[in-house]
């Protein structure tokens, strides 16, 4: 049984100041829970009798935290317009906001520029997870990751990959001045022509604008990804397929 007061905590959590006042977020959905079961202790879980039956088992963790609901109940908390059996409520990463650098310099990472598009945004934090890129910095305009719809677009991804957000420019600035900054950008080199690094930050931006006009300015590595058609032809790429044709070309190399 799930309270009044529970489920109002819950759809609460739809706001970004509530998780970060609450320092908690939603996941749902046995494929994204069963993933962050595997890394992190619940601070709930809500559940119907279906998944608590195959599940209880394997996950004695999570015991103490669960509440058994049924179906009705489960649409009244979810964020989804079909519920998938159970909701539940994990600790925000504390490191989620960052402040001072300790950078992985021999490591391939990548930095969102303004991506405002949950969908955009979770899908980005999949295919970094498929390519073995273990860290994205985001800059503060980027949608919040913990949004439930990001959560449920990453599929389970999130319990793998460390989202940071940061200010970016001053990033680069603590960055040493060889460092590579890549960017995809109109006026940039045929990727399939460009030496690529085994480390580096690859910088993806806005759905409309692109990269923003100050972090251009640290870009020291200018990518294009060829259109292959002549004359009429879409505009550009989708910022989630364009990252994942650049990581899929750095990895290639490799």
């Amino acid at each position: 049984m799930i309270s009044k007061n529970q489920i109002k905590y819950i759809r609460q959590l739809e706001l970004k100041k509530y998780r970060k006042r609450e320092g908690v977020f939603v996941a749902e959905g046995p494929k994204v829970v069963g993933d962050l079961l595997r890394r992190y202790q619940p601070v709930a879980v809500y559940a119907t009798e279906e998944w608590w039956k195959e599940e209880r088992g394997k996950r004695k963790e999570i015991c103490d935290s669960a509440t058994i609901v049924t179906d009705d109940e489960l649409r009244r908390i979810s964020f989804l317009q079909h519920p998938q059996q159970v909701l539940a409520l994990f600790r925000l990463p504390q490191d989620i906001y960052l402040s001072s650098f300790h950078f992985p310099l021999s490591s391939l990472s990548l930095a969102l520029d303004g991506v405002q598009d949950p969908g955009n945004l979770g899908t980005i934090i999949r295919i970094a997870d498929w390519f073995g890129i273990d860290t994205i910095y985001c800059s503060e305009d980027t949608a919040d990751a913990y949004n439930p719809k990001v959560v449920q677009a990453t599929m389970g991804s999130i319990a793998r990959v460390n989202i940071i957000y940061t200010d970016l420019l001053q990033l680069f600035e603590s960055l040493p001045p060889s460092y590579p900054v890549y960017g995809t950008l109109l006026d940039g080199e045929d990727i399939y022509q460009q030496p690529l690094s085994c480390e580096g930050i690859i910088v993806m931006g806005n759905e409309g604008n692109g990269i923003s006009e100050a972090i251009r300015q640290k870009v020291n590595r200018r990518l294009l990804i060829p259109c292959f058609r002549e004359g009429d032809t879409a505009e550009s790429l989708n910022v989630a397929i364009a990252t994942a044709i650049t990581c899929s070309e750095f990895k290639r190399r490799q």
